[in-house]
């Protein structure tokens, strides 16, 4: 689904008058006749889409991300996909007050980029690569986007994606691991922990060869991992959703 299938971001437009209106023959903004709703709400869909499509044709992700419900922001992904930036962080713990971020992995278009605590991981490397209409984390609202903030002195109020969310609305439950399997994601390497991932950074810490090296392999290809799972995930909605 792009956003401009969407009319549940109008107000007063539910879940039921949106499927009223695919069904009638308004699947896109340009498909949509006043004569097919009442005219109160007609006047609110046609005032949002003289709104909305100068926003999306100049990129302005934040517009709809604000419009529409917390639930429907995974309607953002197709129109933002090549643009988006899935990302994934690996610490020393999980309280972000007294632990470290060691590694942060970028994938945006086709591109992978780590960066590493003592190497290059700045507040100012991470608000370079962190410059996306949006931003897509597997259970990062909950914890990547405050550790970092925490951590880096950062403010990230880039429209955010956690598809842990939309995962379980299609039946996909249980971490990012569990998933991946379920959409046709095959691991290159041996399936590695968070306990696994503090061990390798202390391990690297006292200079052992090698651990550094599967640290940030392992981190690199879970920001990777991350794109399949998104598209995978937001097409079963697109199934569920559109008639």
């Amino acid at each position: 689904m792009r956003l401009e299938n969407t009319y549940i971001a109008v107000d007063g437009v539910g879940e039921t008058t949106e499927r009223n209106l695919w069904e009638r023959g308004a699947r896109t903004w340009s498909e949509f006749d006043p004569s097919l709703c009442g005219s109160t709400t007609a006047d609110r869909i046609e005032s949002f889409i003289d709104t909305a499509r100068p926003r999306l044709d100049s990129g302005d992700s934040d517009f709809f991300a604000q419009q529409l419900p917390s639930s429907e922001r995974w309607r953002l992904y197709e129109n933002f996909r090549d643009e988006a930036c899935f990302f994934d962080i690996e610490t020393t713990g999980l309280d972000h007050s007294r632990n470290e971020v060691t590694c942060v992995s970028f994938h945006q278009g086709g591109d992978t980029e780590t960066l590493v605590s003592g190497d290059d991981l700045t507040r100012e490397n991470l608000q370079a690569l962190l410059d996306s209409p949006l931003l897509v984390t597997f259970n990062g609202a909950r914890f990547d986007v405050p550790f970092l903030e925490e951590s880096f002195d950062l403010s990230i109020d880039i429209p955010h994606l956690d598809l842990m969310y939309p995962c379980k609305r299609v039946g996909l439950s249980g971490g990012l691991k569990a998933i991946e399997p379920e959409v046709g994601v095959e691991r290159d390497r041996p399936d590695i922990s968070g306990k696994d991932a503090v061990r390798l950074w202390r391990e690297h810490e006292r200079g052992v060869d090698g651990s550094l090296e599967t640290l940030v392999s392992y981190n690199r290809e879970d920001a990777v991992n991350l794109k399949t799972v998104a598209d995978r995930t937001v097409e079963r909605l697109d199934r569920r959703t559109l008639p």
